[in-house]
């Protein structure tokens, strides 16, 4: 550094202020600095700055299900954030939720001297197991629901579900079933109380409840069971890779969507615009949930306390796969109330 200041014409403070963003420096002077900088090759040794200030500049992520969509796309937004504040982002990916693998987790942040910790698993048993390891670091969660003493940010999983149920109901559809994911999942229970929500405050009845586990595979054994029912006129999905199954198996029933069976699906991955039909689904905007939290965790980290739940609103985004139930071949069956796992 002392190079650099050298080099540049400038103190090291300056050097140190040009290195920390510090707004207090004018932009010619963190030109020459920069410049410097490029032209000394000169590179932070992190290890040793963190001896001086205690501060790894690390934060550890606690993640599961990073496969799908949604998870992988917040893990970005929180990538995203913590390095624009310069922060390095170390991942434990929960291979099953068990408190076993959350306190192994914990343990290798402790060894890691993580500054602060990003919980990305929307799960009870998660939070249950938090609540017995100490945590001697700030942390927040995605998606923890509200009524929970871990704060952070979280999508508005019940208005998502509603503008879903409430579109299809401004259709005219009166009977309409629910594909779930695992209901042990925060945001699947969140999804189905939305859905019963807006049949409710429409006087009509929530009958047809099916779980799936988020995958193509279980969203297809829903539908299949939909077909076989013929009770329903549509159907709200809890998400994309759900809906892709289940419009498989409408299509291979004969029917045709939405001609037959209405289906809505919730994430809005891009692929969901190239599915045949295209799909009618409810956005979220993981990247802006993943950067609020971690905006979250930035201002704990500066001696700042925040009590709020972030919240990120989703939108719906109309596309072929809803329509109005007219021809709709399965209207006029009698209704029985059932639920059911597939």
């Amino acid at each position: 550094m002392g190079d650099v200041a050298k080099l540049a014409g400038v103190s090291h403070q300056t050097v140190s202020r040009v290195l920390n963003n510090h707004p207090n420096v004018s932009g010619k002077t963190k030109e020459r600095v920069e410049s410097a900088i490029a032209s000394l090759g000169y590179r932070r040794n992190t290890a040793a700055r963190s001896l001086v200030t205690r501060r790894s500049r690390t934060i550890g992520v606690l993640a599961c299900e990073t496969s799908q969509y949604g998870p992988a796309n917040t893990l970005l937004g929180v990538e995203q954030a913590g390095r624009e504040a310069g922060y390095f982002v170390s991942i434990a990916n929960l291979r099953e939720v068990t408190g076993e693998s959350v306190n192994s987790a914990m343990a290798h942040f402790r060894n890691q001297s993580v500054d602060g910790i990003v919980i990305l698993v929307p799960h009870p048993d998660v939070l249950a197991a938090l609540r017995e390891v100490s945590v001697p670091v700030p942390m927040v969660a995605v998606g923890a629901g509200t009524g929970n003493e871990l704060t952070g940010a979280s999508l508005d999983q019940r208005l998502g579900a509603r503008l879903a149920v409430e579109h299809l109901i401004g259709l005219g559809h009166e009977r309409i079933g629910h594909i779930s994911g695992p209901p042990h999942w925060i945001d699947a229970a969140e999804r189905v109380k939305g859905w019963q929500e807006a049949l409710i405050n429409a006087g009509l009845e929530p009958e047809v409840l099916l779980q799936g586990d988020w995958d193509a595979a279980s969203g297809y054994r829903a539908g299949q069971e939909l077909v076989r029912q013929q009770r329903v006129t549509a159907v709200f999905v809890a998400n994309d890779q759900m809906a892709l199954g289940a419009l498989r198996a409408v299509h291979e029933s004969g029917l045709q969507v939405p001609e037959n069976m209405s289906v809505v699906g919730y994430d809005d991955q891009p692929e969901a615009a190239f599915f045949l039909p295209p799909l009618t689904t409810v956005r979220q905007d993981f990247e802006q949930l993943g950067r609020r939290c971690m905006e979250a965790l930035l201002q704990k980290l500066g001696g700042g306390e925040d009590h709020r739940q972030h919240i990120v609103n989703p939108g719906l985004v109309i596309r072929a796969t809803a329509a109005a139930p007219g021809s709709n071949r399965l209207a006029g069956r009698p209704a029985i109330p059932t639920s059911g796992a597939l």
